[in-house]
């Protein structure tokens, strides 16, 4: 059985969700606050498959219920359902671990349908991490360059010998340069790849991504020897330094 937790304080908006989950063959947990989101996610038997979370609650914020969440498990998808539209509201939610963004007012259908993409893909990583047979340093599940090593299974960068937590979206587009090495990768295709199609985000938003990965793996953020800017285009991952053995330069 597929478990959903919907955290809303919108008593008649919750009801509907509910219903309309239970209708596609769902369970659903209802958490008005949370502090009640926690106690139900961390009960959860089976464990929770997807979490479908408000950022204005009462008492803890949604941010701060996103937070608490990714604590628990990294790989749980969380989708935001909120009326908050400003950019500055989607990163901070982005900041905190949360998958996709819908603002409300929403289209049924449409938030039915990220749902769905989105356990799709958290039952492709579990899959992935259960997968019997594969050794633990082998390609598919760690990957190397420069002084940084990456545990696809775990989330987990290590860089200098100090360990790094990323979030699902931050692995996601770190795994997508990584598997493009030396390619130029405009914007609109890094969206294409990493995002759902339909997502709630823009190019900007990838900036952000890219300097947060900077400053995990880069020596020097401001001077990016791995992850270069093309100008007017998108990125480029540079696995290791040049031949000279001196750090490549941004092109363009």
């Amino acid at each position: 059985m597929t478990t959903i937790l919907i955290v809303e304080d919108e008593d008649a908006l919750a009801a509907g969700l509910k219903f309309n989950f239970e209708q596609e063959g769902y369970e659903v947990l209802l958490a008005g606050d949370g502090p009640t989101a926690l106690q139900l996610f961390q009960a959860a038997s089976p464990p929770v498959s997807l979490v479908i979370l408000d950022l204005m609650l009462p008492g803890m914020s949604g941010y701060e219920t996103c937070t608490a969440i990714r604590s628990l498990d990294k790989l749980v998808p969380v989708l935001v359902l909120s009326a908050r539209t400003l950019s500055e509201d989607k990163m901070h939610a982005f900041d905190c671990g949360t998958d996709q963004y819908i603002t409300k007012p929403f289209a049924l259908p449409e938030l039915l349908n990220r749902v769905k993409n989105l356990l799709e893909r958290h039952r492709t990583l579990l899959q992935s991490h259960e997968t019997s047979g594969e050794q633990p340093g082998s390609a598919q599940s760690v990957a190397e360059f420069g002084n940084v090593k990456v545990n696809f299974r775990t989330f987990e960068v290590l860089v200098g010998g100090r360990r790094h937590n990323l979030t699902t979206l931050e692995m996601q587009l770190l795994r997508y340069f990584i598997e493009h090495p030396n390619e130029v990768l405009s914007r609109q295709k890094i969206l294409e790849h990493v995002w759902d199609e339909t997502a709630d985000v823009t190019t900007r938003s990838i900036d952000n991504f890219v300097l947060r990965l900077r400053k995990v793996i880069e020596p020097d953020p401001a001077q990016p020897k791995h992850i270069l800017s093309v100008r007017g285009t998108g990125y480029r991952f540079v696995p290791g330094e040049s031949a000279d053995g001196r750090a490549p330069k941004e092109a363009g």
